[in-house]
């Protein structure tokens, strides 16, 4: 007998996050369990769609709102996602009638799923994939401590103490909902990973790319992703005077974008480096690829943030999968995410001088490289796939739903 599994979400492909892209991989998998997944959207969805569209081989359901201007009244807005999303589920259930509802960050999709969970007698689970309040903080749309700081953190904890089973992304939002309130042993932890066939070893530089951006001799430092202030690309530029000094055709590339693009813009004109520093903006995803051709060393500065200690990106997963060398912060969630024996190349946080000392010892030795950049892969390819994370989910519903055929499903996809 198949498990009907609701998801419901902040936002979806086609638009690209993170977030996104984390949602496909796990729905793919708990496919290739044999599970039905549906697939709901809040309004929070940022782009306009209809009230069902197939994205990627998933149809998603989509929660649409009429112009209201309460949407746009602080905490009112908020509670209208909740009452929303809340009526779309109820609007859907006869024909979903699923199994398990599953909410994914942030909480007030929880609020909207527990409501119908509760309301019609179905398991409730809660994915944490960040805290909201600490990625307020971040995007800056609020300060920690505030009123509107401690309100959204009350409400996370109210979802997650009454959710039937939890989830968290890594060890340290694990860790950071247990210090809620809540037992340890009920969380489980479904890492971020990597689909290693999309991502074939990259043996070429695209020098007809590097050409047309003009990235000279190198080397060619890079960050692709979005322009976020808790990223630290900043702390990139501010550090590339120093590598100069050592590397005078050194450059950096920034691909994406994002809230402080042209701050950082504004930063490489100040500094007297706009023609070492290339901004490519966003690009289509399926030219990612060229792009991680032609940058020797990618960075991963992100500052030392609540969030960022607590929470693992995905990017330096890509990077070990794709065997290209990198440099990121000594943050928590970097640590938690790169093995011992790469952990030389992260520096302190915050600190451009350290990134630059070692940027400069990673180009030194060149020569180490192939062997470490094996050791990435084949750790990545082993021990960081969506099957293998995706399968502890067998254990979550089998727990709440009381099925032992759950827990014995076997995964058809290969790591």
């Amino acid at each position: 007998m198949s498990l009907r599994v609701l998801h419901i979400l902040d936002h979806s492909l086609p638009l690209q996050s993170g977030y996104a892209f984390r949602t496909l991989a796990l729905l793919r998998e708990q496919r290739a369990f044999g599970w039905e997944t549906l697939q709901l959207t809040t309004p929070k969805h940022y782009a306009a769609a209809p009230d069902e569209e197939e994205v990627a081989g998933f149809r998603f359901f989509r929660t649409n709102t009429r112009p209201n201007l309460l949407r746009k009244t602080p905490v009112i807005d908020q509670l209208m996602v909740i009452r929303d999303t809340a009526q779309r589920i109820e609007q859907l259930w006869s024909r979903l009638k699923p199994d398990v509802v599953h909410a994914h960050s942030p909480c007030l999709n929880g609020f909207a799923a527990l409501r119908a969970a509760r309301r019609h007698g179905v398991p409730f689970v809660y994915e944490m994939r960040a805290s909201w309040e600490d990625a307020a903080v971040d995007h800056g749309s609020t300060t920690a401590g505030s009123v509107r700081y401690r309100l959204s953190r009350a409400l996370e904890t109210a979802v997650v103490r009454r959710a039937d089973a939890l989830v968290a992304i890594c060890d340290g939002l694990a860790n950071d909902i247990a210090v809620r309130g809540v037992p340890r042993e009920r969380i489980t932890v479904v890492r971020n990973a990597v689909n290693i066939r999309d991502f074939e070893v990259i043996e070429h530089a695209d020098t007809e790319l590097a050409r047309g951006l003009e990235l000279g001799m190198g080397p060619v430092f890079g960050f692709i992703g979005s322009l976020y202030g808790y990223e630290g690309i900043d702390l990139l530029i501010r550090a590339l005077p120093e590598i100069l000094r050592t590397h005078p055709q050194a450059r950096a590339m920034v691909v994406g974008g994002g809230p402080v693009e042209q701050d950082l813009k504004q930063l490489a004109a100040e500094l007297g480096l706009s023609e070492r520093v290339r901004f490519v903006g966003r690009v289509p995803h399926d030219q990612v690829r060229r792009y991680y051709s032609v940058i020797d060393v990618l960075a991963y500065p992100r500052k030392s943030t609540r969030l960022t200690e607590l929470v693992t990106p995905l990017k330096p997963l890509e990077a070990m999968s794709l065997r290209r060398s990198f440099i990121a912060s000594n943050v928590g969630g970097h640590r938690e995410l790169i093995p011992d024996y790469l952990r030389a190349n992260l520096f302190v946080p915050d600190d451009p001088a350290d990134l630059a000392r070692v940027a400069l010892r990673v180009l030194s030795e060149r020569s180490r490289w192939p062997a470490l950049l094996d050791d990435a892969r084949r750790y990545v390819s082993t021990q960081c796939t969506w099957s293998h994370s995706a399968s502890r989910y067998r254990d979550v519903y089998g727990a709440v739903t009381h099925r032992a055929d759950i827990r014995g499903a076997p995964s058809t996809t290969s790591a």
